[in-house]
């Protein structure tokens, strides 16, 4: 009975959580601030630079040293056999520390810096990726409410229509297909608000997944969208996309490390030492000291330097042509997205200010005569698809804006959305 209660109880609360959650309002701050805290994509890019992090100072240390013990015997291979007795006889150590040729632990330092430098671009562009995402489809939920208000709305003025034809049809004033052409609008309607109501699901389940919360979890309502200018130019977006744009700066980055491993293949011409010192014991005998200095000589330097030094030239050059391509690729998408948001603009005042009033206004007026016999009924319905598609083409346009702002913002790493 008690587990009985307790199960109540907590499908009680589960329902109360689910129905505050969905009455209340969704801001993107909020949503903003969840992702950046828990989006896995985010932490994983993150650790990624925090490891990248750590290269420099491995490479740019001394190779470890080595410590070598041993002994040398006369008579039996057992270690002391004629220690103190025969001159070549004796047990000591040796270490060892290699030593690169000067120049070549800083360089090396420095090319891990740089791909430590490119890692942070990386893991900014994926922070701007997946808060892009995030922030689509918030517009996007936020344009299937609007656009499910609208279908709502105008279902109610369908139903009117509907009533009327109805009435006109019972007393001898309309055609049945009249009532039919109306039941079917009604129809498509239906058809319109499923669509919209399985996209509004799926956006839902889109940010639950980019905030990593558990499936079906409830998503509030978001506010209803603003038409609010922009105020950035386009020369104004290339230069913030110049100055910063992650994939910008990491190609830049990546030139600069090219540009240290060529150094680097110049210095690998030179050779690299190790130094050795030892200690023996010869028991009664004096103890015998040992100093060693190992140099390497790069003999094959035209199949192994040559090559190298080469092959980095080479990744030089392909480092800063792809940061050509980059960089004329991005100024096109900005440009490309710019020019999208100012026609959506153009379109959101037309529409608000024109079009849907007007609409509007023709569709009250058709009514009111086609009740009283002046209107046919066609033209009745073609005002009603009009006023229709005209709010739906408002909010498509609307989102299509933002859209195209945020996808900006993306590409640039600043924030442009009003």
């Amino acid at each position: 009975m008690k587990l009985a209660m307790r199960a109540a109880f907590r499908t009680s609360l589960i329902l109360i959580v689910a129905i505050t959650a969905v009455g209340q309002e969704l801001h993107l701050n909020d949503l903003v601030a969840e992702a950046l805290a828990n989006n896995p994509e985010i932490q994983a890019a993150q650790k990624g630079y925090e490891a990248a992090r750590q290269r420099p100072s491995q490479v740019n240390s001394l190779p470890d040293p080595m410590f070598s013990p041993g002994w040398t015997s006369n008579g039996n291979p057992l270690p002391g056999a004629q220690l103190g007795v025969s001159p070549t006889s004796s047990i000591g150590f040796m270490v060892t520390q290699e030593v690169p040729y000067p120049g070549k632990r800083k360089l090396r330092g420095q090319i891990s810096v740089k791909d430590a430098e490119a890692e942070f671009q990386t893991y900014q562009a994926t922070e701007l990726r997946v808060l892009s995402r995030l922030k689509q489809a918030f517009y996007k939920l936020s344009y299937d409410y609007s656009a499910l208000a609208v279908l709502e709305r105008n279902r109610t003025l369908l139903d009117r229509l509907l009533k009327i034809t109805e009435i006109r049809y019972s007393v001898g004033r309309a055609a049945q297909q009249d009532v039919f052409k109306t039941q079917t609008q009604v129809s498509v309607l239906e058809s319109r608000v499923i669509q919209l109501r399985r996209d509004k699901a799926a956006r839902e389940a889109e940010l639950n997944a980019l905030l990593n919360r558990r499936p079906r979890q409830p998503i509030g309502k978001p506010p209803e969208l603003q038409a609010k200018q922009s105020v950035r130019s386009l020369d104004e977006l290339f230069a913030l996309a110049s100055r910063q744009a992650p994939m910008l700066t990491r190609d830049r980055r990546m030139i600069e490390r090219s540009e240290l491993a060529v150094n680097l293949a110049h210095k690998d011409y030179f050779p690299d030492f190790a130094v050795s010192g030892g200690y023996f014991n010869q028991g009664s005998m004096s103890p015998m000291y040992q100093g060693r200095l190992d140099i390497t000589i790069p003999v094959y330097y035209r199949r192994k330097q040559s090559a190298a030094l080469t092959e980095r030239t080479q990744m030089l050059t392909q480092a800063r042509r792809s940061y050509e391509a980059t960089n004329q690729n991005l100024h096109f998408q900005i440009q490309d997205e710019f020019l999208a948001a100012q026609a959506s603009w153009e379109l959101l005042q037309l529409y608000s200010s024109t079009t849907v009033p007007q609409a509007g206004l023709a569709l009250e007026s058709s009514m009111s005569s086609y009740e009283s016999g002046t209107v046919d009924f066609l033209s009745v319905l073609t005002n009603y698809m009009s006023v229709l598609e005209f709010e739906i083409n408002y909010y498509e346009e609307l989102q299509n804006y933002y859209l195209s702002l945020i996808r900006i913002e993306e590409m640039i790493g600043a924030p442009v959305v009003p």
